[in-house]
C-alpha cells in the first residue's frame, strides 16, 4: 500500500509576516536585549521542606500511648469511677490528637 502524500498547511506567512512568537536567534528564558545566557537557579529550601523538630514525634507517640492507656485502664477498672464513658472519650481524643500530629510529621 502506498503512503499517502503529506499535506502542507498554509500558515498564512505571506499575509501576516512571520509566524514566530519570539525573535529569531533568541533562546527560551533569555531576557530580551541580554547577551549572556540565563543560568538555572535552583529553588530555595523553604521552612515547609525542612524535617520536623524532634518534639513532633515525641508528642505524637505520647498522645497515642496516653489514649491507648486511658482506654485499657478504663476497661480494667483501674481508674477511679471506672468504667466511665469520659475515660473512653478522653482516650479516643488522645488517639485522634496523635493521628493529627502524625500528619504534620516530615
Amino acid at each position: 500500500m502506498a503512503r499517502p502524500e503529506k499535506r502542507r498547511i498554509d500558515s498564512g506567512e505571506e499575509s501576516t509576516g512571520s509566524s514566530r512568537t519570539t525573535p529569531k536567534g533568541t533562546k527560551p528564558g533569555a531576557k530580551p536585549g541580554s547577551s549572556s545566557p540565563s543560568r538555572y537557579t535552583p529553588p530555595t529550601v523553604s521552612a515547609f521542606d525542612q524535617p520536623s523538630p524532634m518534639w513532633v514525634p515525641i508528642v505524637m507517640f505520647s498522645l497515642l500511648g496516653a489514649g491507648f492507656l486511658a482506654i485499657i485502664l478504663n476497661y480494667t477498672e483501674t481508674l477511679p469511677h471506672s468504667p466511665s464513658g469520659w475515660y473512653l472519650l478522653g482516650g479516643l481524643v488522645g488517639i485522634l490528637a496523635g493521628i493529627v500530629t502524625a500528619t504534620q510529621l516530615h
